[in-house]
């Protein structure tokens, strides 16, 4: 997988003016593009796409301050159809019009090429397993909420705090599949898993394919295949979070699977009264790398 990103990288940095094709990149590298801009995301620390447009601003900024070329010159060479939209595209990069920072010779924020290497971690050990697991359906109360990376997700805690006392106690009698009780279910990520896209979430449980769903429940298909389940303990929901990263930079690196398009699934298994700590499984959908 390092490899393979720096692959990505060399392909970024040869058509800085052009789509970037990650598709046929990943089908050459035998992986998926899922795999890989979810793996670009977590180890950089931004989405690909936010990473190629720094890189354009940082060698378009070189571009302005040498002078020569006229801004409109400059913004159609690095890939914009309008003096514009260049204009804005540099702003959110540099804080500062190209007019601007022509005349000043600055403020620049420069974005360095990115290199992936392997460096030796591990020290604690993931307490993982593999479960292969037919189709199932994950049933509860859906909502569309932003993507939080660190701390409590305000948004999911007011979504399960309008759901009543009753209703807790009704999807728990529902549930008769693995992985079992009171699940917490997102879905519709956004393969660079940008902070603040949205994607769906859902307070709910897992049920067999052939078991009914109510009507006024939402529903999210599970489709047959392994699950990689990581088990945390400590404080919720910081210990959760740091799991979740970690499969990223120490887990799918040294073994022979790869994320598939497909929910992910936090489980519960206990908890202070306070919440403050927790038990907990993180089940990611996973297929033979």
């Amino acid at each position: 997988m390092i490899s393979a990103l720096n692959r990505l990288v060399d392909l970024v940095e040869d058509h800085l003016v052009e789509e970037v094709d990650v598709d046929g990149l990943a089908k050459a590298l035998g992986t998926t593009e899922y795999h890989l801009r979810r793996m670009f995301s977590s180890l950089a620390g931004m989405p690909l796409s936010e990473y190629v447009r720094r890189r354009r601003m940082t060698l378009a900024a070189a571009d302005v301050v040498r002078g020569g070329d006229d801004l409109l010159g400059i913004a159609v060479r690095h890939g914009y159809g309008s003096a514009e939209a260049f204009g804005r595209a540099f702003r959110a990069v540099h804080g500062a019009g190209p007019g601007d920072v022509r005349r000043d010779g600055g403020p620049l924020l420069a974005q360095p090429r990115l290199r992936f290497r392997l460096t030796v971690e591990g020290s604690t050990p993931m307490r993982t397993r593999l479960v292969d697991r037919p189709a199932f359906r994950l049933v509860g109360h859906a909502a569309r909420v932003p993507l939080v990376h660190r701390g409590v997700n305000p948004h999911i805690q007011r979504h399960i705090a309008g759901l009543p006392p009753e209703e807790h106690v009704r999807l728990k009698a529902l549930g008769d599949a693995e992985p079992a009780g009171l699940l917490q279910v997102c879905d519709d990520v956004d393969p660079d898993a940008r902070e603040g896209s949205e994607l769906t979430y859902l307070h709910g449980v897992a049920v067999s394919g052939d078991t009914p769903t109510p009507g006024d429940l939402d529903a999210i298909e599970a489709p047959e295949g392994t699950w990689a389940v990581f088990r945390t303990d400590g404080p919720y929901p910081d210990a959760l979070q740091s799991t979740w990263a970690a499969t990223a930079t120490e887990w799918f690196p040294s073994n022979p699977w790869r994320l598939r398009p497909g929910p992910s699934v936090v489980a519960v298994l206990d908890r202070a009264d306070d919440f403050g700590t927790a038990t907990c499984e993180l089940w990611l959908p996973v297929e033979p790398a």
